[in-house]
């Protein structure tokens, strides 16, 4: 059959307030422009982030009755170590409440001024926590990667020899660790191949420095390498994700994407000392080591959402429905980047708004815009997110001007993205009227989450 139908049937219904024109200008108004500071009862569609955003399952409902609140030896936390480890292979597994604490508790341990960060992208909170502790963040993407028009099988990947380039510039002794983001999140969802991850691997043991994977989206990256590398095509997601795995020697996950749930996380080491040193840090700023600032019955939802994940008809009905969006969008025209990826779909603001320089936000202008028209909130990747300002405070941009529809796990269903479409159609029917954004406020880090805006003169 042509049509790939949700892999579930809707148990429990959540109502949408519907906003008018009117309404959603003064909302946009009074929030600065800024989508993060909407209420989330004024947004009709969000597609603001994938995390924490999943319907959990009946199953992953009922596991939270089972939930043990034990402070200590929480069988809760034996069955999300279980289901951890049954993935990743790694020895030690530390729970977090979301990815950024196990990112946190990952660099206080091995960052500090004079280290360097290399990964194919580092997401926001990554590279916040990397520059938090005075290191510096590096992206070394592949060059088909910055170019949203080409399409590629493997667009997330790392280049290997710009790797090897910076060890040897940097020193191996200043680089703590190589990290890979598995889908690549900042250039498009795009996935990372198993030979890809080879190589890198290979480069970290030569050198011997600690390889590890940002791995929020793992079952989709493995879903992509069964998909487009021959080698695997007869192998299962579960086989494919626990080869991608057995290359590190750890990994920070957001159990809030691809396990599933609306909280959670986890820092998975095969290194002793690391661990018990990761440990006694989460001790003092997340919980005991096996809860981890995280309740019994969120261990247990996420030990049954990484079971759930990586069914290949939840894979396919997942990874189709973003494609779907993307056909409907550059059917009509809209510059996205191809082809898509796992999570989301990429707009691709320098040629939607060619009109609008990248000091201006194009994204931004693109985000509040599609609120406008039809209520749906999305995210600029570009400028506002990742833009930085040298000694005379000019700005300097990213490589790509992006705006971020994701969407969430288990949530929306055709007709609400057949309206996602048709918003966007209209914008872009729309676009010689768009003008840019200024910026009024900003945070010194971390800047897109709190910013305040006004339109460009």
């Amino acid at each position: 059959m042509k049509t790939i139908i949700e892999p579930f049937r809707i148990k429990t219904v959540e109502p949408i307030r519907f906003t008018t024109r009117r309404e959603r200008k003064k909302i946009l108004e009074t929030a600065g422009y800024n989508p993060f500071l909407i209420h989330a009862e004024d947004v009709i569609i969000d597609l603001l982030t994938d995390s924490g955003t999943s319907a959990m399952s009946s199953q992953q409902w009922a596991k939270i009755m089972e939930g043990d609140e034990s402070y200590a030896g929480s069988k809760s936390y034996y069955s999300f170590e279980n289901a951890v480890k049954k993935i990743t292979g790694h020895k030690h597994i530390i729970p977090t409440h979301q990815g950024r604490a196990a990112e946190k508790i990952l660099f206080s341990i091995v960052g500090s001024k004079g280290k360097f960060i290399p990964s194919n992208t580092h997401f926001d909170t990554t590279r916040a926590n990397i520059e938090f502790m005075g290191c510096e963040a590096h992206d070394l993407l592949v060059e088909i990667g910055k170019h949203p028009e080409k399409r590629a099988d493997f667009k997330g990947n790392m280049d290997v020899d710009q790797l090897v380039k910076f060890i040897n510039e940097k020193g191996a002794g200043n680089i703590p660790l190589v990290m890979l983001t598995v889908t690549n999140n900042s250039g498009g969802g795009q996935p990372v191949s198993m030979q890809n991850i080879k190589e890198v691997s290979e480069v970290c043991k030569r050198f011997q420095i600690p390889f590890f994977l940002d791995a929020c989206r793992f079952a989709e990256n493995a879903y992509f390498i069964k998909l487009r590398e021959k080698d695997y095509a007869a192998k299962s997601v579960l086989e494919i994700a626990k080869e991608m795995f057995s290359y590190t020697d750890g990994a920070t996950m957001s159990a809030k994407k691809d396990a599933l749930v609306n909280i959670g996380g986890f820092l998975s080491l095969n290194d002793d000392s690391l661990a018990m040193n990761c440990r006694n840090l989460l001790i003092i700023t997340e919980g005991f080591p096996t809860y981890g600032g995280l309740a019994g019955r969120d261990l247990e939802a996420v030990a049954r959402g990484l079971e759930e994940v990586v069914d290949e008809h939840y894979l396919q009905y997942r990874i189709r429905s973003i494609e779907y969006l993307g056909e409907k969008m550059t059917q009509a025209g809209i510059p996205i980047i191809e082809p898509t990826g796992g999570h989301a779909v990429y707009i691709d603001a320098k040629r939607f708004l060619p009109h609008v320089p990248a000091y201006q936000y194009p994204g931004q202008s693109i985000v509040c815009e599609i609120y406008l028209e039809g209520g749906i909130r999305a995210v600029e990747i570009g400028s506002v997110m990742f833009g930085k300002y040298d000694k005379e405070g000019v700005l300097i941009s990213p490589p790509m001007e992006l705006v971020r529809l994701a969407i969430p796990r288990r949530v929306y269903t055709q007709s609400h993205i057949d309206y996602v479409a048709e918003v966007l159609i209209e914008v872009y029917k729309n676009r010689a009227n768009l003008k840019g954004y200024k910026i009024t406020y900003e945070a010194p880090m971390l800047r897109h989450f709190t910013a305040n805006f006004k339109p460009a003169e």
